[in-house]
């Protein structure tokens, strides 16, 4: 028999291969052709217990980073080439010249405890109760794209063709037909599988066996994915693409909106306050304009969403949900707001508890406003300086745009106006000191934006707030001038806001995409 190096090297790494006889043609020598035996099954080949899973396991050993898995992930589900339901990242360490780089696959981790199912408004996310699967509904998801915050691996991706996220859903359809996953059938290394897990066991030892180089950590949401790593890691293993830092989507629907219901809430605010200290004239214009300022920013925060004819569904689950919560306490203030300034203008008795009502639910909205963005996915917005901020915008442009549209230049709500400018200076201050003092990746690179590619919004946004809520208000003649330039900072604050949050994600590649790269 004929030497062939190939097939005792592909035995010795673990493939059996068949050597079978073809009848040779006349004057030819014998022929063999090579046949493998039966490939060895990548889902589990019995049904699950109670208190089991699927989930994926990959091994990082094995994978060498061709993305086939990508390409059938997007085949399957018809997604565009931008839009990646399964990734492959790059993750490097070592130290020249010994260096080593490593490929990381990642489809979604179906975790035990999904944090985009938790913050959905809508529940178009469940967890299958036989398969442990976390699957998404397009037919019910509004587009909010509350999950693609919560998710610390960026799983959920908005496709703004169709309106709605989508994600991986372990290729469902195929996997209870007993066929492998889309990912899993085009892996030409078999770097990954499907397995079974019992949830509780892997409760004590995710922490071991879930996180890896170029990952966040499994403790948001204990993803289920298995990952077996590299023997000898190489020392000061991380992302590829760690230095590549860029901002983040502005979201101006949501900056005019949380902006313009901070303004009405703390207009109807000083209103009532006003009222309490016994003054009537002009309150009633006051308090229509300021509804009318509501009713705008209600309306613009639908244009945010994928499917804006479907945003009553975000009421559904205020049980769970704290943008379900949002539009709830919102619309409560409307209706409130909308009786409190007929009240005024009729000159009702009951109209200064209505006042009450209304400023008490306008604070409601804005705590659950805030609250949206408490989520560990996105550090820089998960602290006590974000709730300060919404309330402090209210301070400052609420009054202002009171004294402006009709009470006139009362010295309390100038008072209110500095004082709620000077807190606002001092919270962003504390805010940047806090992002460039802290060793957490996501807070550092959020501090290097604001300080070099954002350096010069960042500055113009503290002069602005400076003129706009101190210097111009003290010298009362200028009160319009100082509304303007005030809302401007804030309308810039708030753009900051979202455009400077670096989220917690899995590596990317070291070279990026042309989408990325722009």
């Amino acid at each position: 028999m004929v030497s062939l190096p190939l097939i005792e090297r592909a035995r010795e790494d673990g493939v059996t291969f068949l050597l079978t006889g073809m009848a040779p043609r006349s004057g030819e020598d014998r022929l063999y052709e090579i046949a493998p035996l039966p490939p060895e099954s990548l889902i589990p080949s019995r049904v699950l217990q109670p208190g089991e899973q699927y989930r994926f396991h990959f091994d990082m050993t094995q994978c060498i980073g061709c993305k086939c898995c990508v390409v059938a992930c997007n085949e399957q589900n018809g997604n565009p080439a931008d839009i990646n339901w399964r990734r492959v990242g790059e993750i490097e360490g070592g130290f020249y010249p010994n260096t080593q780089r490593f490929h990381l696959s990642m489809g979604c981790n179906h975790c035990v405890e999904p944090s985009c199912l938790i913050g959905c408004p809508v529940e178009a996310y469940t967890k299958d109760p036989v398969t442990g699967i976390v699957r998404h509904s397009p037919e019910t998801c509004i587009g909010c794209q509350y999950c693609t915050w919560n998710c610390s691996y960026g799983v959920p991706q908005y496709n703004p063709e169709r309106g709605v996220v989508g994600k991986c859903d372990m290729c469902y359809g195929r996997l209870t037909d007993d066929r492998e996953p889309a990912c899993v059938s085009a892996c030409p290394e078999s770097a990954i599988r499907i397995e079974i897990v019992n949830v509780e066991e892997w409760k004590q030892e995710f922490e071991r066996n879930a996180n890896a180089p170029g990952l966040p950590l499994a403790d948001d949401s204990i993803s289920t994915t298995r990952i077996t790593l590299p023997e000898n890691l190489p020392p000061d293993v991380k992302k590829a693409d760690s230095w590549r830092v860029r901002p983040e989507h502005p979201h101006w629907p949501l900056v005019v909106m949380t902006v313009l219901t901070q303004l009405s809430v703390g207009a109807f605010a000083a209103i009532w306050l006003l009222q309490l200290l016994g003054a009537s004239a002009r309150l009633s214009m006051a308090a229509l304009g300021s509804l009318s300022v509501g009713g705008l920013a209600l309306g613009a925060s639908t244009m945010h969403l994928g499917r804006p004819i479907h945003a009553y569904r975000a009421l559904k689950m205020w049980k769970r949900s704290w943008l379900s919560r949002e539009v709830l306490m919102f619309s409560a203030f409307s209706g409130m707001a909308g009786l409190y300034a007929g009240s005024l203008v009729l000159k009702l008795p009951l109209s200064a508890a209505l006042g009450g009502l209304t400023a008490l639910l306008g604070a409601s909205g804005i705590t659950a406003s805030a609250c949206i963005y408490l989520v560990p996915a996105r550090p820089a917005w998960n602290s006590k300086h974000t709730i300060a901020d919404f309330f402090l915008t209210g301070a400052i442009v609420g009054p202002q745009f009171a004294a402006n549209i009709g009470v006139g230049p009362g010295r309390l709500l100038i008072l209110i106006t500095v004082a709620a400018a000077s807190a606002q200076l001092l919270n962003n201050a504390l805010r940047f000191l806090r992002l460039n003092a802290s060793d957490i990746f996501e807070l550092q690179s959020s501090a290097r934006l604001l300080s070099t590619v954002l350096a010069s919004r960042f500055l113009l946004r503290g002069a602005l707030l400076i003129a706009g809520g101190i210097a111009l208000p003290l010298l009362s003649s200028g009160l319009a001038a100082a509304f303007a330039v005030a809302l401007a900072g804030e309308i810039l604050g708030r753009y900051l806001f979202y455009v400077s949050v670096v989220p917690k994600n899995m590596a990317a590649p070291y070279v990026a995409s042309r989408k990325e790269a722009a």
